[in-house]
C-alpha cells in the first residue's frame, strides 16, 4: 500500500459477502482490497494510509469496534464507513459519534454505493490535509497547534524549546498560514480540530 495514494478497503468476515461485494466495487471501476479479519487488516496497513475502509461491524477476532478503537490510537486519516445488520444499529449510531464518517445495513448495496463518493471525496480531503501538514516544518507545527488553542504570540514564544521571540513566532504563523491556506486564528483551529491535530501527538 502507498500511503500517499487514497485506497479503498474492504474488511468482512464472511467470503461470500466480501467477493460478492469486491465484484460490485470493482464494476464501479473502484480500486478496493479486501480483507478476511480487522488483524489482517492492520497488519497491513501503512502508517499515515490514506483513503476508505468499508468495515464490517461484527466479526470473529477484533469486532468492526476494536479496529476504529486501533486506527482512533493509530491516528489513522482513513475514513471509516461500517457494515452493520439491522440489530446492529445502535452500536453503528456509536461508532459515528466516536468518529466514523457513516453506516449502512447490510446487504443495502445501493445504500453502499450511494454513500462511497462522499466518503471517498472526504478521503480525499483528508489526504490533501495531511500532505499540507506535512509541508509544515516541525517549528510551525508546534505554532499551529499553539495558535489553534487561542495562545498569543508572546506565550508561544516562551512555551516553544528552545524559546525564540514573539517576532519568530509572527514569521512562523505567517508561513504556516500561507502553507495551508487559512487566514486567521479561528480557520486554523477549527482545520486542526477537524483534522484531529490541535491537541498533543498527531502526525
Amino acid at each position: 500500500m502507498s500511503p500517499t495514494t487514497p485506497t479503498l478497503f474492504l474488511v468482512d468476515d464472511d467470503e461470500a459477502v466480501r467477493r460478492s461485494l469486491l465484484l460490485l466495487l470493482f464494476a464501479q471501476g473502484l480500486p478496493v482490497q479486501g480483507f478476511e479479519s480487522g488483524e489482517a487488516f492492520l497488519q497491513a496497513l501503512a502508517p499515515g494510509q490514506t483513503g476508505c475502509v468499508v468495515l464490517d461491524l461484527r466479526m470473529g477476532g477484533q469486532s468492526g469496534m476494536a479496529v476504529l478503537e486501533q486506527l482512533r490510537q493509530r491516528r489513522s486519516p482513513l475514513v471509516v464507513l461500517f457494515l452493520s445488520g439491522h440489530g446492529d444499529i445502535p452500536t453503528a449510531l456509536e461508532a459515528v459519534r466516536q468518529g466514523a464518517f457513516d453506516w449502512v445495513v447490510k446487504p443495502d448495496t445501493g445504500r453502499l454505493l450511494e454513500r462511497l463518493p462522499a466518503a471517498l471525496a472526504e478521503a480525499q480531503a483528508r489526504a490533501h490535509a495531511l500532505q499540507q501538514w506535512d509541508s509544515l516544518t516541525q517549528r510551525e507545527r508546534e505554532v499551529a497547534r499553539l495558535v489553534g488553542l487561542g495562545w498569543a504570540n508572546k506565550e508561544i514564544a516562551r512555551q516553544l524549546e528552545p524559546p525564540c521571540s514573539p517576532r519568530s513566532v509572527e514569521t512562523h504563523r505567517a508561513h504556516l498560514f500561507a502553507k495551508l491556506g487559512l487566514g486567521n486564528d479561528n480557520e486554523l483551529g477549527r482545520w486542526l480540530t477537524r483534522q484531529g491535530w490541535l491537541v498533543g501527538g498527531g502526525v
